[in-house]
């Protein structure tokens, strides 16, 4: 059974649900969350015949406590003012109303029905003023609630509430000393709170009709016992234990005599581990995920899973959208064959209006063709303009350069590098381009073009990839060359075509090795994985340690900025993704052997943090942990040259370090051989004992592996700085520094 529907089952004929945000800053995508389930639980209960009502506060009345940077010299002399007094940013308004407007159009746009009411208005409306003579005249009561919730004592010259003062306006600085049944006394203390200054005034006046505001804690029981809700949840920041729904709960119970409503936590929607903040930069904010998925999409994020589960969201460089969109196409299919699945069900109740079935297209699909020149009727003739919008934001904002590409002005290097029988192919293409094609039917006939000339399919379309794109993997080439003007392609096939076929154009990084007797890489894996990258570096007369003061420091900085890193979130990265699809490919299971910056920040992301295993060691991890990307070192003096990088062969065997007994290679592994065996397995998931850096090492033979996406200059990138961090720690000077590849 679907979460809400098991949440509100057996519930009262009569239900208000309510839920409230304050409006000073924009609102972030994890802000919505609560919005979004409250709305769902409404229109369930709605549905049901149930007598339901659904608010929404906006607490204007709260003083400004914080600043969005762009605010901070524009509005500092407002700090402890009302939110619903202080001048908007834009001159136009409040600062209140300008926020409050932004959340009003986001609420519109995602169908969320709820009755907005501003907490300045019901003040001054006197809506809350029997429940501020009740808290007066039982404060001991609100006292010791806090008291038995933070086991600590509280004041008694404390009054659960604050007034706004008559002569600064101020209501953050303002502390009650007295309540006599009909007016309090009070200060406006300069030195009440850090973030503003009070101007000192004492006196007494009516706390009624929008003179004071209860704080948070209390407000939020005295709204339940004044509407009497039955349904509220909070977020996590809130629903921790003995936190702000806890104390509100005991406030409503053992206060007002009244029972608290249905508990409902739910949990942050996390950024690179971190709960998501539009004033520290960290996620999408509502507006944002917007213009890159449909609302009904926003409202299936925001409800798909439990409330109480976590949810890593990082769209920068990574797949998580065109994910999100199949699991929505997936939900959908389900709701329209019927099926009683939670998926079908969080689709049915994502709908803003009626309920639509989207069309059921790939959503990288169609990011690839919105990248292509005259789709444009195509896309209508399929019905997907509305997705296309969205597409085409992934692409320019979001989407990992993997996903992204532009029709070259020149011939590139790549194509450059085709063998004679990919050039072949695109001569045959050209020939053929003036048939009225079908782009499915023209990519089958390609594929059949290549067999013809014996490639394989990788080979046939990295021909076509390479000659119009400069990369070795792309579209549907079909589309992709129907999709461009056919003179166009035509040229650029027979430029390509008719170069010198001995010509032969070495691809290099800014320094290429081209050092076949200290490494290469074997053939057979080139024409296997020609994206393949290594780097390869000699530093000798290092001076390694077990340990080093600086380099500790060093560790502890890295730890904390991955605090809150989780392992969900790590399968999400792209370098990650590489190195598991290699491991798919080489039948190594990656559960089992994760690669091995996986392995290390997955150590991170469990709290059993880094390796101490020596100065040269500990000094490349950070380097591998910061960019992700594969790293190992090796005793240079046990090696004997040349090394090579090849697939291992059913009998070989190594000796891998720690382990009491040689390991059998499996046939296809990919690892490093020197001219006495293999000194690693899996392209650096473990290192042999023979060749293990120790405190003895005086020489140091250095690997950086690149894959798929994995580019040569982030290979040379991290060669670099290992290579920078190892002679930092353990001296040395550099010998040998480049790159491999294809």
């Amino acid at each position: 059974m679907f979460w809400a529907d098991k949440l509100l089952k057996n519930r009262s004929n009569t239900e208000w649900i309510n839920d409230s945000w304050t409006p000073s800053g924009i609102i972030h995508m994890g802000g919505l969350k609560g919005p979004v389930i409250h709305d769902v639980l409404f229109k369930i209960l709605r549905k049901q015949g149930n007598d339901v009502k659904f608010t929404f506060g906006f607490d204007d009345l709260d003083p400004i406590d914080g600043l969005p940077k762009n605010l901070i010299n524009s509005h500092a002399d407002y700090m402890g003012i009302p939110i619903s007094v202080a001048p908007s940013p834009d001159g136009k308004g409040t600062f209140g109303e300008y926020f409050g407007a932004k959340m009003k159009g986001l609420f519109h746009n995602l169908g969320i029905t709820g009755e907005i009411y501003l907490a300045s208005e019901y003040y001054k409306k006197g809506i809350y003023n029997d429940a501020i003579r009740f808290v007066l005249d039982h404060t001991a009561e609100v006292r010791k609630v806090y008291e038995e919730m933070y086991n600590k004592t509280v004041k008694n010259d404390w009054f659960p509430l604050q007034v706004v003062c008559p002569k600064c306006g101020k209501l953050g600085t303002t502390k009650i000393t007295a309540w006599d049944g009909k007016e309090v006394q009070f200060v406006c203390d300069p030195t009440l709170v850090k973030w503003a200054q009070g101007c000192g005034m004492t006196g007494s006046m009516s706390p009624f009709d929008g003179n004071a505001k209860m704080p948070f804690k209390v407000e939020w029981a005295a709204k339940w016992w004044t509407f009497g809700v039955t349904i509220e949840g909070a977020g996590k920041d809130h629903a921790s234990a003995g936190g702000t729904y806890d104390i509100a709960r005991n406030i409503t119970k053992n206060v007002f005599g009244k029972e608290p409503p249905l508990k409902l936590p739910y949990e942050f929607f996390l950024y690179d581990g971190k709960k998501m903040s539009s004033s520290k930069g960290l996620g999408l904010t509502g507006g944002q995920l917007l213009e890159v998925m449909p609302p009904e999409m926003v409202r299936f994020l925001m409800i798909k899973t439990e409330p109480n589960t976590a949810v890593e969201f990082n769209p920068f460089g990574t797949q998580i959208i065109p994910k999100l969109f199949e699991d929505y196409l997936k939900a959908a299919q389900e709701y329209e064959n019927k099926e009683s699945t939670d998926f079908a069900r969080a689709f049915e109740l994502s709908a803003v209006g009626d309920i639509k079935i989207p069309p059921q297209f790939r959503f990288l699909t169609l990011a690839q063709w919105v990248q292509m020149p005259d789709m444009e009727e195509k896309i209508k003739k399929e019905g997907l303009e509305e997705w296309a919008k969205y597409a085409k934001i992934w692409v320019e904002k979001y989407a990992p350069d993997s996903e992204k590409f532009v029709v070259s002005e020149t011939v590139s290097n790549g194509a450059k590098n085709l063998n004679n029988n990919q050039k072949e192919l695109l001569k045959k293409i050209s020939l053929k381009l003036d048939k009225n094609w079908d782009a499915e039917e023209f990519q089958a006939q390609i594929y059949e073009y290549g067999k013809e000339l014996s490639l394989t399919g990788k080979e046939t379309f990295a021909a076509i990839y390479n000659a119009l794109i400069g990369k070795d993997h792309g579209p549907k080439a079909g589309w992709l060359i129907l999709s461009l003007d056919k003179e166009f392609v035509k040229k650029r096939f027979e430029e390509v075509s008719v170069q010198n076929i001995n010509e032969q154009i070495e691809v290099q990084t800014s320094q290429s090795l081209s050092k076949p007797e200290i490494f290469s890489i074997d053939p057979e894996l080139k024409n296997k994985f020609p994206s393949i990258s290594v780097g390869v570096a000699v530093i000798k007369g290092v001076t390694i340690e077990k340990t080093n003061p600086e380099l500790e420091k060093e560790k502890e900085v890295l730890l904390k900025s991955l605090e809150g890193l989780t392992t969900e979130q790590l399968g999400q990265y792209l370098e990650v993704i590489n190195y598991r699809n290699l491991y798919k490919e080489m039948g190594v299971d990656w559960h089992s052997k994760r690669p091995s910056p996986e392995a290390l920040l997955r150590r991170v992301a469990l709290n059993k943090g880094l390796y101490t295993i020596n100065t040269c060691v500990d000094a490349y991890n950070l380097v591998v942990m910061k960019h992700r990307v594969s790293v190992g070192a090796f005793d240079l003096d046990a090696l004997e040259f040349p090394t090579i990088l090849r697939l291992a062969k059913n009998g070989e065997t190594i000796h891998l370090l720690g382990d009491e007994s040689p390991t059998e290679y499996r046939d296809g592994e990919m690892a490093y051989f020197d001219k006495n065996g293999g000194f690693n397995i899996d392209f650096n998931y473990r290192d042999a004992q023979r060749t293990a850096v120790q405190l003895e090492t005086k020489n140091v033979y250095i690997n950086v592996d690149g894959i798929f996406d994995i580019t040569p200059s982030q290979v040379e990138k991290s060669l670099r700085e290992a290579c920078d961090m190892i002679m930092k720690y353990c001296g040395g000077t550099l010998d040998i520094f480049g790159v491999e590849t294809k």
